[in-house]
């Protein structure tokens, strides 16, 4: 399916050292010593945890009004699937199938397209305000800057 084949696409990418969004290079600490190594890694999940809950509130303000939110903030969990070093990862609930009002608008297709749009728009915004690094989004922000100044 599309989803095996989109992670082997990204999992080929991160092996050759380019990440499907333009970044040149992943976090790499096999040749660091590992007191360094530990600190560089703390550093970049610092960093990483910033950029995601950043992003979790971008997301968060753009289903704001489309679906009934449980949480107006965002909380941290420790997923494995939301540990990466170096990506930005959110965990975005639409839901509960528990709630029969929730499991009643979850099932149609309006409901799906405007969260889809939702998070469409706010991964877009977030995207647009941080650029990754040799992107086609961070050229077309300097060239913004290059043709203001």
């Amino acid at each position: 399916g599309g989803a095996t084949s989109a992670t082997a696409r990204f999992m080929a990418q991160r092996e050759n050292g380019a990440d499907l969004l333009g970044a040149t290079s992943l976090l790499n600490l096999k040749d660091k010593d590992p007191m360094l190594a530990g600190v560089i890694l703390d550093m970049s999940m610092n960093a990483t945890i910033a950029a995601s809950l950043q992003l979790g509130h971008t997301i968060l303000g753009s289903l704001e009004g489309i679906t009934t939110l449980h949480q107006k903030r965002v909380e941290q969990a420790g997923f494995a699937v939301l540990k990466s070093p170096d990506v930005p990862s959110i965990l975005v609930e639409t839901g509960f199938i528990s709630n029969s009002r929730d499991s009643q608008r979850l099932v149609t297709a309006r409901h799906q397209q405007a969260v889809a749009d939702g998070l469409f728009d706010g991964l877009q915004r977030y995207f647009q305000r941080n650029p990754p690094m040799d992107s086609h989004l961070a050229w077309m922000q300097a060239q913004k800057q290059e043709q203001q100044a």
